[in-house]
């Protein structure tokens, strides 16, 4: 005599596992979603960090312009280096300084600074210019805090 026993899942199993699945499944989409609003944040973030480094840039290079008007209205009337040096210096902006041959200047929009350098050519040369240094720095703790 031989009894084989059967297991039988009544309709309440299948109810059971249903709802299961429906919960496994909304939970996933709900951090599904989370995680696409984080990835907008920090893709928005980025895009505000990269305009502000970028507009840096654009006001170093107009500093740098008119450092360089300067250079070619004296370029033209100086009648050796030493005056031409001399004549850049004394009409330097206000916000540049002068070290030998090296003019600095920095640009900061409060949270990040930008430290440019140049250093003046010689006379005659066909560049009146040359980049030294271009160094960005960011004040973090205060933001991210």
């Amino acid at each position: 005599m031989s009894h084989k026993s059967r297991v039988t899942f009544g309709p309440g199993a299948a109810s059971l596992i249903l709802i299961v699945v429906i919960l496994s499944m909304s939970v996933l989409g709900i951090l599904a979603l989370m995680n696409a609003r984080n990835d907008i944040k920090l893709c928005e973030r980025s895009v505000q960090v990269v305009q502000a480094v970028y507009q840096l840039n654009v006001e170093a290079e107009r500093r740098l312009a008119s450092l360089d008007a300067i250079a070619a209205m004296y370029a033209a009337k100086s009648e050796n280096d030493d005056d031409y040096a001399a004549a850049i210096r004394a009409f330097l902006p206000a916000d540049m300084t002068m070290n030998g041959r090296e003019i600095s200047w920095k640009v900061t929009d409060g949270v990040r600074t930008l430290e440019c350098a140049v250093s003046l050519n010689p006379l005659g040369e066909g560049k009146r210019f040359k980049w030294v240094d271009h160094r960005l720095t960011a004040t973090t703790e205060e933001t991210w805090n």
